[in-house]
């Protein structure tokens, strides 16, 4: 397996998912060949150009432009633009025989068994013996593609199922056929996890195989138990949303997205093929879905399926919901429910979970029958589906973006518990189930020192989940190895030397006692260990610092307080920086404000590659004050060697922080200047963050880490900036780009990149530029209108995001 590497890729079929699978091999630098059929009729405008079908630009045009078409999409399938230049497009009748310099050949076209063999057909007469060969279908059996080719084709063949969007969505399926060999799976379920940053799934080569078999499962019974509960489409989705641990988009929202069509086909192919499931009936279409069918109210591809956005009277935008009974689109209503007002306050999921399970209104309801109906299917489903029941929980975790599997979501319920609720409703738990109880284990899973082990039905024991030895999971840990902590910050022993400090306040904001906790660990670090890891496992990093706490302190005219505050957080960015020990800092998903200046003043940078870093202090009418404004000038200053060249490094930095730029990926955070060269690397699974930070960490202390020297040789400006910064402000200003406010923030931004008002270029220190950052701040945050913007997020419950 370790000899075998991927450099080149061959993507065949370039429809919605080939493309995006080009995409993402191409973001993590492979070389990708995008190929396609090539077209049977020219279109008007080639007509009336004089092209030929055998014109390249021609034959190549299905191809290029469904690559033109998925670059377009928001969210975009690239880290960065600079990623296409890794695709090379063709067609199948040219280029078909260039498959022979490729290690992996994935086949993406239209799901019809006949094609796909003859594409397959024809691959063979070129692919050189050993090529890793798969299939990206999401429901033909894998076997029966591999009918009538060579035995090493079939050896390195079997199916790699990804979901829609690759980039975003992390499950790949991997679907081996008898006659694939052991290796070729453990190597793609390794490469998968490592260098595609999926969680790989080990399935069965069944109909639909794991995750759409059960998530279109659960679908389709709340699909028929909208009917049974007299529900409607707004309640199921607040019902079945966020609060459940499920995607915003909740289940008809994100029926609408992906296509009603999509999970009609799913539906139609498991009612054919599984005839024998207890669930088969669950797999007809409801009335209301079949006259949607008819309609062709399939979702966002034709403008409307359970919601429907039209323009009011006024040209405001509205969007409508389905009326399941008349089919009529009405104003969406607001739905109010008791169960739903209980389980705010609750953090945990898996005790929110004890509250729905025991409501005693329509949430109630609807979590007791599709979960009680949930848990009888899945027990069921092994051994057919998986042998393992955690494969079930990762495939509905990483394709559905369930927070909680099947069996999480029973353990969180109680497992006894649940089976008492089941039987009062008509669903029966599998006989493993009972006899898991009945020998005395009450839970599908446990954590034992540190270990999270899942209950093995065939050896009725505990075993430890494979693969996660390469991962840091600190629910797993925090129990134990919790050294210290805060109401805001927990600090945990890694072992080998390296200490963690993870966040666990509301969105991971900071305030003064995360403030507290990270200099409590450098203190503990710089004492008795050898690095320290800056990371968490939420669902954000960090949305930045807690206005609240400055709404509060210039609300009350507290300056003394806020200018205290400030200079605390400053001053631990610099603590970061400037500690004895290496302090690496692994951010994901939201980064913005404070947690971005952390950022900024590590000594290594580990982040996921899903990274939306950024200064957004602009969005409330200050500058960035955590050090952020001082690194910005500091970085400027290192980029400096002439006068044309100091002006492009000053504006370009100064738009960045102006313009509240976030990046859309951590490639990106690279390119607006968050990162450093030499100084960042990118975990593709999200899953090896914290392990690969602890790593780093101890890299840095095994190469003789020293403290480094506070700069004092910051060249900045002066005046010679301060004009071309002014003017700026007054041209945009002039012709109605920003407002009086935004001219203001933007000279007080630009007075610190430029030192302040000296008469001449100068050199300055950090500290220098500090001063000049905080006293900025706090005049900017007194302003009227900043504290406006301040209040309006508050209100709106929405981190700053530009």
């Amino acid at each position: 397996m370790m000899k075998r590497s991927i450099n080149k890729v061959a993507v065949l079929g370039s429809g919605i998912m080939g493309s995006r699978i080009a995409c993402h091999f191409a973001n993590i630098g492979v070389e990708v060949l995008l190929l396609d059929i090539a077209p049977k009729e020219l279109t008007p405008e080639e007509q009336a150009k004089g092209l030929t079908l055998d014109k390249p630009a021609v034959k190549n045009r299905i191809v290029n432009t469904a690559l033109q078409t998925a670059v377009k999409t928001n969210p975009s399938p690239v880290y960065s633009k600079k990623v296409l230049n890794k695709i090379k497009t063709g067609n199948f009748d040219d280029d078909m025989s260039k498959i022979s310099g490729f290690d992996w050949v994935i086949e993406v076209v239209v799901e019809n068994l006949d094609i796909k063999k003859k594409v397959f057909e024809q691959v063979e007469q070129f692919r050189k013996p050993g090529t890793l060969i798969t299939s990206n279908t999401s429901g033909i059996p894998i076997h029966l593609m591999a009918e009538g080719r060579s035995e090493d084709f079939k050896a390195h063949f079997c199916g790699t199922h990804f979901f829609n969007p690759p980039r975003y969505l992390k499950l790949l399926e991997v679907i081996p056929t008898p006659h694939t060999k052991p290796e070729i799976v453990d190597f793609l379920m390794h490469y998968g996890d490592k260098f595609l940053g999926k969680t790989t799934v080990l399935c069965k080569d069944t109909p639909a195989f794991i995750a759409n078999r059960v998530g279109v499962y659960s679908i389709m019974a709340l699909l028929h138990l909208v009917e049974k509960l007299d529900l409607t489409v707004e309640e199921v989705d607040k019902f079945t949303g966020p609060a459940l641990g499920r995607p915003k988009s909740a289940t008809f929202r994100t029926s609408d997205v992906v296509g009603l069509d999509t999970m009609i086909k799913v539906a139609k192919g498991l009612y054919d093929n599984c005839p024998d499931d207890k669930a088969h009936e669950l797999f007809k279409l409801p009335e209301y879905v079949k006259k949607m069918e008819e309609n062709k109210w399939l979702g966002d591809k034709t403008n409307q399926g359970f919601y429907k956005k039209t323009k009011t009277a006024d040209g405001k935008t509205e969007i409508l919901a389905l009326d399941l009974k008349t089919l009529e689109y009405k104003p969406q209503q607001k739905i109010k429910s008791a169960t739903l007002e209980m389980t705010k306050p609750i953090e945990n999921l898996r005790e929110r979970m004890k509250i729905f399970a025991k409501g005693k209104d329509k949430t109630g309801e609807l979590f007791r029958h599709s979960s009680f109906g949930l848990f009888e299917y899945v027990s069921d489903r092994i051994p057919e589906i998986s042998d393992e029941l955690y494969r079930i929980d990762d495939a509905m975790r990483a394709g559905f973006g369930w927070e909680l599997g099947p069996f999480e979501l029973w353990d969180a319920v109680g497992v006894k518990e649940a089976i008492e609720g089941m039987e009062q409703y008509g669903n029966k738990a599998a006989a493993w189930v009972h006899e898991m109880l009945d020998a005395g284990n009450t839970s599908f899973y446990k954590v034992e020192g540190g270990v999270k082990k899942y209950y093995d039905i065939p050896t009725k024991s505990y075993k430890a989940l494979p693969g996660t030895d390469d991962f840091i999971i600190l629910d797993n840990i925090r129990e134990n190895q919790t050294l210290w902590k805060n109401s805001g910050v927990s600090i945990i022993d890694l072992g080998d030397g390296i200490l963690n400090v993870e966040f666990h306040t509301k969105m991971n904001t900071i305030g003064g006692d995360v403030i507290s906790g990270i200099n409590k660990a450098i203190d503990m670090a710089e004492k008795d260990y050898r690095g320290l890891v800056i990371g968490n496992d939420g669902a954000n990093f960090s949305a930045g610092a807690n206005v609240g706490m400055i709404f509060m302190m210039a609300v009350e005219q507290e300056w003394d307080e806020l200018n205290m505050a400030i200079r605390m957080f400053q001053n631990t960015s610099m603590r970061i920086r400037y500690s004895s020990i290496p302090v690496v800092v692994a951010p994901h998903n939201l980064t913005l404000g404070g947690g971005c200046e952390f950022s900024l003043h590590a000594d290594h940078v580990q982040l996921s590659a899903e990274t939306y870093m950024g200064l957004v202090e602009f969005g409330v009418g200050v500058i960035p004050g955590g050090g952020g404004t001082k690194e910005f000038a500091l970085r400027a200053s290192d980029e400096y060697k002439d006068d044309q060249i100091v002006q492009n490094a000053l504006k370009d930095r100064f738009l960045t922080i102006g313009m509240a730029k976030v990046s859309t990926s951590g490639y990106e955070a690279y390119e607006l200047g968050y990162l450093q060269k030499d100084k960042f690397s990118i975990s593709m699974n999200r899953n090896r963050l914290l392990a690969d930070a602890k790593a780093k960490a101890i890299e840095l202390a095994d190469a003789g880490y020293t403290k480094p020297v506070q700069r004092t040789d910051i060249k900045v400006l002066g005046k010679q900036g301060l004009g071309i910064v002014y003017a700026g402000a007054n041209s945009m200003y002039a012709g109605h780009f920003i407002s009086e406010h935004d001219k203001k923030i933007s000279e007080k931004l630009g007075y610190v990149m430029c030192g302040g008002d000296l008469s001449s270029p100068t050199e300055v220190s950090e500290q220098y530029l500090l001063d000049l950052e905080r006293e900025a701040f706090l005049s900017l945050a007194g302003e009227r209108k900043s504290l406006e913007r301040i209040q309006s997020i508050i209100t709106k419950g929405k981190p700053l995001r530009n």
